[in-house]
């Protein structure tokens, strides 16, 4: 008999043997029917839980294919997202709100995921206007991995003053005088991003596992039962993996994850590796925490950068030795490997290192990725596929794509990544976010530039030749990730014997006009059969989480992706804007009987027009 079955939904299989469905079947972790109604519920018995879809759209779970869970989730609880917010002066106002409840000496930090050009206003705020908000609260904005803005309540916590040294690769804007304004540049990497930031006072660790969890569930209200996890600067093994492992340990994750291990050493990059080989196998682990190679750092002197508004970096002379050993190494043990690369001029000379390599060590079916990919040639792409890669692209270009176009032109950026021409040569591709910094972790964006082309500012960079079916694009969200932790096999498509990791979405993804994408959620998240997040009608069938810790957390008091479903935009702007509105005499939630079912419409998400003034 079945553990749970949901009827009554619009099921997308993406399976071709059955692709649509009314009805499934979960026992023991796994789907064990597909169908329509009345043939699945002859597998209910007693103690089946039966759930009514009442007609919404039922799809497999999402697998975002290049994340940093591992790392986000230890800080998500302390980082005010201004992902999805459409307005400045609202972001502005949630700014000010965080300040009044943070106590001494904590930052307001708000982390990525966000860019200008999703504001109606298409500007950043000024350092005077973050001064203003925060005269004595350390503040720490950055935008993607550009810029930092940092109030002078932050450049004191820090110690940025006349007398400190621009680091490599980074730049401290000054004053006539001398002095830090506050804005810090990378020119061209995030190292300085990163260090400054690391200055910042840190949860700890029963309040990591708080943020962490509260992490998974958000990622489980957008859709996504798997990750994988590509690791990071200031992410160390095994030290930083210890909460993750704890949650797994004690039968706590709500999502798939399968991480990579990301070098920590410039210079002593083969050592890393060495190490960490004699510690780990190839893929050891489970079904829900699983090892999955290298990367996406394996060498720092092959690593470019992907700031759109600087010029292309150019990679050191003599990165070819130190690549070949560690990739040697690598395909030695049999472990899966991952780079990051946006341009072609990388690529070009990564992929001799990795044709060198195969000739003596051949990879032989092993899994191994190229990351971003932004300007890859059709030539490049040949070779990925001849030596059984794969490449995963994410959208970073919904967020950059106006930098990209003022400095290399539209043309160029029609095909920013050529991802149609990845997938007619026969390569894997897996889609992802990069998040939570250089990109948001909403799936539903990088789904939605998949499919229409535009930036979150709604700039058109493809035509029809470098754009995706909703189904197209909704597959490499699914079965084309699962390449990516070799579980192509176990996942992706619901189908009997599968994993049961599905959801089922807020709105039908295939109906719905393109801006709504974006604020498309899950009502029920399933992982492994097991309900992981319900919303609405379906809320008392998840389990409870805790409050987010600490109580002055941004996550308690405004959650983390600003979306305009009615219930979240309602919460996030009334705490924001305080009591009321002067204008209409109400709260910014629906007072009036206005057509706020439309969110789409005068009286949007809200109820009421003048949130936005």
């Amino acid at each position: 008999m079945a553990d749970l079955i949901v009827h009554n939904a619009r099921i997308t299989t993406l399976d071709s043997k059955g692709p649509m469905a009314t009805a499934i079947a979960v026992a023991n972790g796994v789907v064990v029917a597909l169908g329509d109604d009345a043939t699945v519920m002859e597998k209910a018995g007693s103690a089946t839980r039966v759930v009514d879809a009442e007609g919404r759209r039922l799809i497999p779970g999402l697998n975002d294919s290049h994340t940093h869970l591992i790392r986000g989730g230890l800080n998500y609880n302390l980082e005010l997202r201004w992902d999805g917010v459409r307005s400045l002066a609202d972001a502005m106002a949630m700014l000010r709100a965080q300040v009044a409840r943070t106590p001494a000496p904590q930052w307001v930090r708000v982390i990525g995921g966000f860019t200008e050009y999703q504001f109606v206003e298409k500007r950043l705020p000024t350092l005077d206007e973050i001064n203003a908000a925060a005269p004595d609260t350390p503040v720490f904005i950055m935008r993607l991995y550009d810029r930092a803005l940092l109030n002078r309540a932050a450049l004191r916590a820090v110690g940025y003053d006349k007398d400190t040294p621009n680091p490599p690769g980074g730049e401290i804007q000054r004053d006539r005088a001398g002095n830090p304004t506050g804005l810090l540049l990378a020119k061209p990497n995030a190292l300085i991003l990163y260090a400054t930031l690391a200055a910042g006072p840190k949860l700890p660790p029963e309040y990591q596992i708080n943020s962490t969890r509260h992490f998974m569930r958000e990622l489980n209200r957008l859709g996504i039962t798997s990750v994988i996890d590509a690791g990071g600067g200031f992410q160390n093994y095994p030290d930083d993996y210890a909460i993750i492992r704890k949650l797994h340990a004690d039968d706590e994750l709500t999502v798939r994850i399968a991480y990579n291990l990301f070098t920590q050493n410039n210079g002593g990059e083969l050592a890393d590796f060495q190490r960490w080989t004699q510690m780990l196998s190839a893929r050891e682990g489970d079904d829900m925490l699983r090892h999955n190679g290298a990367g996406e750092m394996l060498v720092f002197s092959a690593a470019d950068f992907e700031l759109f508004g600087e010029p292309r970096p150019v990679l050191q002379a003599g990165l070819e030795p130190g690549l070949e050993q560690v990739v040697r190494l690598l395909a030695e043990h049999r472990w899966p490997f991952r780079i990051h690369a946006t341009y072609d001029e990388s690529i070009a000379r990564i992929l001799d290192v990795y044709e060198m390599v195969n000739r003596d060590v051949p990879f032989d079916g092993l899994h191994w990725i190229v990351d971003h990919a932004e300007t890859i040639s059709d030539r490049s792409i040949e070779r990925v596929r001849a030596l059984g890669g794969g490449i995963a692209v994410q959208h970073r270009m919904v967020y950059q794509g106006e930098d990209f176009v003022e400095r290399y032109g539209a043309r160029a950026a029609s095909h920013t990544p050529p991802i149609r021409r990845m997938l007619d040569a026969g390569v894997p591709v897996g889609a992802g976010t990069d998040a939570t910094r250089v990109a948001s972790y909403n799936p539903w964006v990088a789904l939605y530039w998949l499919s229409t082309g535009r930036t979150i500012g709604g700039l058109q960079l493809y035509g029809e030749d470098n754009r995706l079916e909703r189904e197209e694009a909704l597959r490499l969200w699914t079965h084309g990730s699962a390449w990516f932790s070799t579980e192509q096999a176990d996942k992706g498509v619901l189908a009997v014997g599968q994993f049961a990791d599905f959801s089922l979405l807020s709105a039908d993804f295939f109906a719905v006009p393109d801006e709504a994408i974006l604020d498309i959620t899950s009502v029920l998240t399933v992982v492994g059969g097991k309900v992981v997040h319900g919303d609405g009608d379906y809320t008392a069938l998840a389990p409870a989480l805790p409050a987010p810790m600490p109580d002055w957390s941004p996550v308690r008091h405004f959650g983390g992706y600003q979306g305009a479903t009615l219930a979240q935009a309602s919460a996030a702007f009334a705490a924001a804007h305080g009591a009321g509105c002067s204008v209409h005499g109400h709260g910014h939630a629906a007072h009036h009987a206005a057509p706020t079912d439309d969110h789409q419409g005068f009286w949007g998400a809200l109820g009421c027009s003048c949130f936005a003034f």
